[in-house]
């Protein structure tokens, strides 16, 4: 049916003035009288503009969107904006939610933010479902490790190291650092491992801090060995594969935006404040759509954490690192108490790093990777014979 208002003019005049019959006119312009007699009603009733063509919108919108939680839609996405946090759908639902309003489904949501010009289509991009996802099913059974870089207010770029649990995506570390090399990732995650436990695998790309395999075949690391002494196993990406280490590649553009939306620091403290700042948001107050929408920390810590394979579940695993004093010795806290390790004299001055698997310790030489003492706490004693020397002695 013909329906504009130029041609509802025509049909009228044709009948008013240059009157054609009902008949006629509907035949001429392929319309049935009925419509001819609608469009003179509405002429006798409003005039020329009566004739233009009505809208189809219902008169009547019971479900949708009320107005306060539209607005509130965009003002909740221009304040995620302007943190440079995530501000989707999914994330934008949620604090609707802590707002105590009900949010409508996410493709409402979507919609109202395209409408207000907030988002734009891009159907160049695969759909969310061809991707393949791979997860770690445990908390700690997979750390993804990674280097990245931001520029202070000087120009000098400087390094951010990021450790994620794969599980829950629970941001571990996030650490402005001096250099981007082997002892600052080591003594960082021994840090970090003493905090929330040690990985049963870790997986980063094949970076030289991470792994020498591509470069030196038959030589390891420090990382490397240090990762084969404790029992984790190190899994490394495809070279010019990032998408491997997905996870935390996309941390890292998440990262950058948070700190887009900052005032450029001037040196790493400033630097690292706000790192604890974006840590703190992003592991407690954003909601991720990989872990069902709840924060990186409820998810970290709704399951039981995997550890490497060979320790016992729930024994107290940790890292030590320290200098052997001029006596040849080592201080460990093990069950409220200090204990004293007989490491030996001819080591005292170097740094080691003591390996506590409950009460079985093995202290190695960071540089060499050698065994340099072994130990059996007993609750009943403070000082403690290197069980190595010991055994050497009786042969």
């Amino acid at each position: 049916m013909v329906n504009n208002a130029n041609t509802n003019r025509l049909i009228v005049e044709m009948v008013l003035e240059a009157h054609l019959t009902q008949q006629q006119v509907a035949e001429q312009f392929g319309v049935s009288t009925r419509w001819v007699r609608t469009l003179l009603k509405r002429y006798r009733t409003g005039g020329l503009e009566a004739l233009e063509p009505a809208s189809r919108a219902p008169k009547n919108r019971p479900h949708a969107t009320p107005d306060h939680i539209e607005k509130a839609i965009c003002d909740i996405r221009e304040q995620l904006t302007t943190i440079g946090a995530d501000a989707g759908a999914t994330t934008i639902a949620a604090h609707l939610e802590t707002q105590g309003l009900t949010p409508p489904a996410l493709s409402t949501v979507h919609r109202i933010l395209r409408r207000h010009g907030y988002v734009t289509d891009q159907p160049h991009k695969r759909p969310r479902s061809s991707w393949k996802r791979f997860e770690a099913d445990l908390p700690n059974e997979t750390w993804q490790l990674d280097f990245t870089s931001w520029q202070l207010a000087s120009g000098k770029e400087v390094p951010i190291l990021s450790i994620l649990d794969d599980h829950s995506r629970y941001l571990l570390c996030c650490k402005a650092c001096t250099r981007a090399d082997a002892p600052t990732l080591i003594s960082t995650f021994i840090e970090v491992g003493n905090t929330y436990g040690f990985p049963q695998s870790t997986l980063t790309d094949n970076g030289r801090v991470f792994t020498t395999r591509i470069y030196l075949a038959e030589a390891k690391n420090g990382f490397e060995q240090l990762l084969a002494e404790m029992g984790i196993k190190q899994k490394n990406g495809k070279p010019y594969h990032p998408q491997t280490q997905g996870k935390i590649e996309r941390f890292h553009q998440t990262l950058k935006r948070f700190l887009k939306a900052r005032k450029t620091a001037n040196n790493l403290g400033e630097l690292n404040q706000q790192l604890a700042e974006i840590r703190e948001y992003y592991n407690n107050q954003r909601p991720h759509r990989a872990v069902h929408r709840k924060t990186p920390h409820q998810a970290y810590n709704a399951a039981p954490k995997a550890q490497p394979e060979g320790v016992p579940l729930g024994s107290d695993n940790r890292l030590r690192r320290d200098i052997v004093d001029p006596t040849g010795k080592i201080t460990l806290r093990w069950r409220g108490k200090l204990r004293k390790l007989g490491i030996g004299r001819k080591h005292s001055g170097i740094s080691v790093i003591a390996i506590c698997t409950g009460p079985h310790i093995r202290v190695l030489n960071p540089r060499t990777a050698e065994q340099i003492a072994r130990f059996e706490l007993n609750e009943s004693k403070t000082y403690h014979p290197n069980l190595d020397r010991l055994q050497g002695f009786r042969k």
